[in-house]
């Protein structure tokens, strides 16, 4: 078993794939630039999953008030299971009584740079990683240090991107289909009243 099937083994287990239309893990690591992903996610409470492609995998945090463009807020971000590199292309609903059962959104995608020449997954286990987002509303410097055990904090670094607008709120939006939640609820066969209560 490779490092990255080891890495995924607790994504499948929580997973029954003849009902869920979450994606399988079918490949490694994608070719080309490092991606990321932000998924808003509407199920027992509201979030946004952040998540690193690091050595064939989805690195995943679940950051409850969504990432701030204002370097004096640190976000709460819960490290959670890997996630394979196919679920960047994740939006659509996870039927109730499944695990994470509810709403999913691509929020924002791109790709990233590490800081420092460090090798992202190395540096993520030892409990710091400094990088550049290249996203449609998440750009420029940022930092994800461990605090302790799964407790970690997402923070902007101050750069040109830095700002004290709340990108959640004024950019609420999918970048993939630009539907809000509701929409992708109604559309996908999901609860768009409880998904609508993600929607400003």
């Amino acid at each position: 078993m490779t490092g990255s099937a080891r890495r995924l083994a607790q994504y499948r287990r929580k997973r029954d794939f003849t009902r869920t239309p979450e994606p399988r893990a079918r490949r490694g690591a994608s070719r080309g630039p490092l991606r990321f992903v932000v998924q808003k996610h509407r199920a027992t409470a509201l979030h946004y999953d952040f998540r690193l492609e690091a050595r064939g995998t989805l690195r995943s945090w679940a950051v409850p008030k969504g990432p701030s463009l204002d370097p004096r807020r640190r976000r709460l971000a819960m490290e959670v299971e890997d996630h394979p590199i196919e679920y960047a292309g994740f939006e659509g609903v996870i039927p109730a009584g499944e695990y994470g059962g509810g709403t999913v959104m691509i929020w924002d995608e791109g790709t990233y740079t590490p800081l420092d020449d460090v090798d992202p997954a190395r540096a993520l286990d030892a409990g710091e990683l400094r990088f550049v987002l290249a996203g449609r509303k998440l750009r420029g410097g940022w930092t994800l240090v461990r605090t302790g055990g799964r407790t970690w904090l997402l923070m902007k670094r101050r750069d040109r991107h830095a700002s004290d607008v709340d990108i959640t709120v004024a950019k609420p939006r999918s970048v993939r289909s630009r539907r809000l939640l509701a929409g992708i609820a109604r559309d996908e066969g999901g609860d768009a009243a409880k998904a609508a209560t993600g929607d400003p």
